[in-house]
């Protein structure tokens, strides 16, 4: 008598993809583009293990304790770079869902999107770009999940989560799912950096231009379901994901504004200038002294230069270690005597 193999949770997983997703979704059987070969999870697809890797790594962790755009908040009212990630998975999710495409795929992007992101924001980034001929957040997230992680092992993801987080910026990626993330990261960023500089008494509710606000609504929740509902609406069925002509056009308008008002409002600028002083005097100290890092990154000062390994050992700090670490380095100490 033939006995049949009884059919695992991933092979289900990737059977019920077959019959529901959108043809234009990018399905978990089709997985690959890993840097080392690695026998199948019998539980979880490719997407669903990669997600997880990400969520259990030290990176993702640090994300906690690093600026979204008010520095160093003590506040726990105030955003982090680990709640804006989860605010950019969350709407990244529904947007998927509605459109059948992968949402496994979607969240692994989205929740890896940001952990090659620096201490103190985006002031931290601009620094080390100018610092090292070359630094951006993005590509640097990739780099964590290639060199950093594991003590230099990666984290072996594939390439469709890579590529996705390698594009959420400025580049369209070639998977719809690495798509939304792009237009998810500026959906929760735009709105809820307004609630919190309307929080921090940078920006009031009634500043924000009439032209965008009149089309996506007067609260976040409003803009957001406006933004998302939109995209659902224009993208269905179609082989992009995209706004419609005037929402995007009020978007762009809100996006502007707030890079004018607030991401680059001089009220901050002392202390922005500060953080990137931390960030200044640290990538000097350690060029000079490549032996003081941890071993990871002494090995890959010997292979890539200590300039390149300097990069990696601080855009990996948290905005609160990055302080500390400049204090033990660079602040006097009292002198006790017994």
């Amino acid at each position: 008598m033939l006995t049949t193999q009884p059919i695992t949770p991933r092979e289900q997983t990737c059977k019920n993809e077959a019959l529901m997703l959108s043809p234009f979704a990018f399905q978990s059987i089709n997985a690959g583009g890993r840097l080392r070969e690695e026998s199948p999870c019998p539980i979880r697809t490719d997407f669903q293990r990669d997600r997880d890797r990400i969520i259990h790594c030290g990176a993702f962790r640090r994300l906690k304790h690093k600026t979204q755009v008010f520095l160093i908040p003590k506040s726990d009212h105030y955003r982090t770079r680990l709640t804006h990630t989860l605010e950019v998975a969350q709407i990244a999710r529904t947007i998927a869902r509605a459109l059948r495409l992968n949402e496994d795929l979607t969240e692994a992007i989205a929740l890896g999107h940001d952990i090659g992101h620096t201490p103190f924001g985006h002031d931290g980034e601009r620094t080390l770009n100018g610092l090292c001929g070359g630094f951006r957040h993005y590509e640097q997230s990739v780099r964590v999940c290639e060199v950093i992680e594991r003590e230099g092992k990666g984290l072996n993801l594939t390439e469709q989560v890579k590529e996705g987080i390698l594009c959420h910026t400025n580049k369209t990626a070639l998977t719809l799912e690495g798509r939304v993330v792009r237009l998810s990261d500026k959906i929760a960023y735009i709105n809820h950096d307004i609630e919190d500089a309307i929080r921090g008494g940078v920006l009031k509710e009634e500043e924000l231009p009439d032209e965008a606000t009149e089309i996506l609504g007067h609260t976040k929740t409003r803009r957001i379901t406006a933004l998302v509902s939109d995209i659902i609406a224009h993208s269905e069925g179609k082989p992009d994901v995209a706004y419609g002509e005037a929402v995007r056009k009020a978007h762009d308008i809100l996006r502007e504004f707030m890079f004018s008002h607030v991401y680059y409002n001089k009220a901050n600028t002392s202390e922005k200038e500060k953080a990137c002083h931390v960030v200044e005097s640290l990538f000097e100290y350690y060029t000079k002294r490549p032996g003081e890092m941890p071993e990871l990154y002494l090995q890959i000062a010997e292979r890539e230069g200590a300039e390149r390994a300097v990069a990696d050992y601080i855009s990996g700090m948290s905005d609160d270690y990055a302080v500390d670490l400049f204090k033990e380095l660079f602040i006097p100490k009292p002198w006790i005597s017994f």
